[in-house]
């Protein structure tokens, strides 16, 4: 077993073994520790991720599971890139980015074209979901529960301190109907104190990608950026400062909470008159 830094993917396997252990077996931590002949410190450090296990100390945990060598050769292979400073994963994996949200006592993100997600509506997401083309229409209901799941972390008695950076041009972005868009916007009126809108005329500041800074009590932050193609998890300094620099460049140019009241509180108004519905009730 080597010690090292660990990062958001190896937290999240090493919840999987964790998983797989209470799942597949009577045993505890510690009473796992004692079957395989490991200090119960071991056990520990592995499943939650802040040391590497070795190809053996995987053969034998995965063993006392019941898992077959297949199993172990397609654990294995996620698990080499585990403890990577760098990792992209597949655009619809959504345990690590649900682990990064959940044990984050910080959460920092700049979004240009849509809302972040921990901020979106039940409604907002599924007309995204279903406008962007990039899911299955059978696939949009899981998707949308799935991100409303994420949420809770905002409703905990400790939740994390957030700060939402959303472009003008995600509120220009018209996805749904006016009523739809109305909702949002009055969503985010209800979270006004977490939110800084970065005016439309800040062109320069579109051209950036999207990105969220996670930062956690005990162990290294973490940036994520996301495209159709991949989620990317970077923990390396020049990541991390490079992040931090984009969101003082964005405090120094995004409208202040007030202003961004005052901002959303025009869109609500605009889009009242554009809901060509008489029954809507958007006040």
């Amino acid at each position: 077993m080597t010690a090292i830094i660990s990062t958001a993917y190896s937290r999240d396997l090493g919840d999987e073994l964790r998983r797989i252990r209470e799942a597949c077996t009577s045993f505890g931590g510690r009473a796992m520790a004692a079957q395989l002949g490991w200090d119960p410190s071991k056990v520990s450090n592995i499943e939650t991720g802040k040391a590497r296990a070795s190809d053996v100390d995987l053969a034998q945990y995965l063993a006392t599971c019941g898992k077959d060598l297949d199993y172990l050769q397609d654990f294995g292979n996620r698990y080499r890139h585990a403890f990577d400073t760098y990792f992209a994963q597949v655009s619809d994996n959504l345990r690590t980015i649900a682990m990064a949200e959940s044990a984050a006592t910080k959460i920092t993100s700049y979004d240009i074209l849509t809302v972040h997600g921990l901020a979106q509506t039940e409604s907002y997401a599924r007309a995204l979901l279903t406008e962007s083309g990039r899911n299955a229409a059978e696939e949009i209901e899981e998707f949308v529960r799935l991100r409303m799941e994420r949420q809770a972390v905002l409703r905990r008695p400790y939740p994390p301190e957030c700060t939402f950076y959303v472009h003008e041009l995600a509120l220009q972005m018209r996805l749904g109907t006016p009523r739809i868009m109305a909702e949002q916007c009055r969503r985010l009126l209800l979270r006004s104190h977490a939110l800084r809108i970065v005016p439309a005329e800040a062109k320069g500041a579109a051209f950036h990608s999207k990105c969220t800074l996670f930062e956690f009590d005990k162990v290294s932050p973490v940036a994520y950026t996301e495209s159709d193609l991949a989620n990317v998890f970077a923990q390396d300094t020049a990541a991390i400062t490079r992040s931090r620099k984009l969101f003082e460049h964005l405090d120094a140019i995004a409208l202040d909470e007030e202003q961004s009241r005052r901002k959303l509180a025009e869109y609500v108004s605009g889009l009242r008159e554009d809901d060509d519905d008489p029954r809507t009730d958007l006040a």
